[in-house]
């Protein structure tokens, strides 16, 4: 097969990735929004009354919070209590996510088969790899826990990256500048799109702890999604440090120096301090909920920026976006 055949190929799985992305997002959303709805048991707990009774003693943790009653009355989306078309809707959905994640796989590859390189050397092929990684981020954690709640909003998030990708980033396959020409983009680049599709999950779950209110939701509880934003960035920002250290390396390789204050190193620099500055708050000064959910989206704002606004507004060394 030739170069333009398999660019051709790589363009036509990209476009099936987003209709299967979409239907999917559908089919979540079914789920999610026919399902069952139920509290924010943390919420609930903490605008009980404590009551003490006529031995003296507190109720239960469990009565206090209001749990045994709300968790019967109103069961999390995916439980019995939802409908039984409503779950094989989130089935189905999970499973065109599947195949979505392997139209996209397959996009990327044979994209690097046509332009014979590592398949990331401009906006376009970055995008198209951080939808990819997204996904992989979802589906990855749904292995081990029930996260479809999370499905329409990943699903979304990763159509709508790759119809900008293709929209406003698309570039023909072809060479890349010299710079590029370095095995060192298959080390630093493939770990900042590994940490980058992890921090749009916990990115997606922060959002939605902002939107999901105290009372009774088809949302899931704050703790939740806390949860997942949490332990997606505990696996994602040491990937992260390493790809800026990856990065310093190869600068030295391509420029003779590891730091040259250039857009792109202070913003992945930024980024960086960001998302620390959220663990460092967890982990030491104890903050949790609204608080450290503030801090990692402002984290996930400069990663946001680092990785589109700075390849488009600001020129720079790293200035390898093909947009004109």
């Amino acid at each position: 097969m030739s170069a333009e055949q398999l660019a051709g190929l790589s363009d036509l799985f990209v476009v099936a990735a987003v209709l299967l992305y979409i239907f999917g997002m559908i089919g979540f959303a079914i789920e999610l929004a026919f399902g069952r709805a139920r509290a924010d048991k943390a919420a609930v707990a903490a605008k009980q009354p404590v009551l003490v009774g006529a031995s003296g003693e507190a109720p239960s943790s469990e009565a206090a919070s209001g749990e045994g009653a709300l968790a019967e009355a109103a069961p999390a989306v995916g439980d019995s209590g939802s409908p039984g078309w409503a779950v094989r809707a989130g089935q189905v959905a999970l499973g065109l996510a599947w195949l979505g994640w392997a139209a996209n796989l397959t996009a990327i590859v044979t994209r690097g088969l046509a332009a014979d390189r590592w398949p990331w050397g401009n906006m376009y092929e970055f995008v198209v790899a951080i939808s990819f990684a997204a996904v992989t981020a979802f589906l990855g954690t749904q292995v081990r826990h029930n996260v479809r709640f999370l499905g329409p909003f990943v699903m979304v998030t990763a159509a709508l990256g790759l119809g900008l990708a293709v929209r406003v980033f698309y570039t023909a396959a072809g060479p890349v500048v010299p710079a590029l020409n370095s095995y060192w983009i298959a080390i630093h680049v493939t770990a900042a799109i590994l940490a980058s599709g992890l921090m749009t999950l916990a990115g997606v779950s922060g959002v939605l702890y902002l939107m999901r209110g105290d009372g009774v939701s088809r949302l899931p509880a704050r703790a939740d999604l806390e949860r997942v934003a949490h332990r997606a960035i505990v696996f994602a920002f040491p990937v992260w440090t390493f790809a800026v250290i990856a990065g310093a390396l190869w600068a030295d390789r391509a420029w003779g120096r590891y730091w040259g204050w250039d857009p792109k190193e202070v913003w992945s620099f930024i980024t960086w301090v960001a998302y620390a500055a959220y663990l460092h708050a967890r982990a030491t000064a104890g903050w949790r909920g609204k608080s450290t959910t503030i801090v990692q989206l402002v984290a996930f704002g400069c990663l946001l920026f680092n990785l589109i606004g700075v390849n488009i507004f600001i020129d720079g060394l790293h200035s390898y976006a093909d947009v004109d």
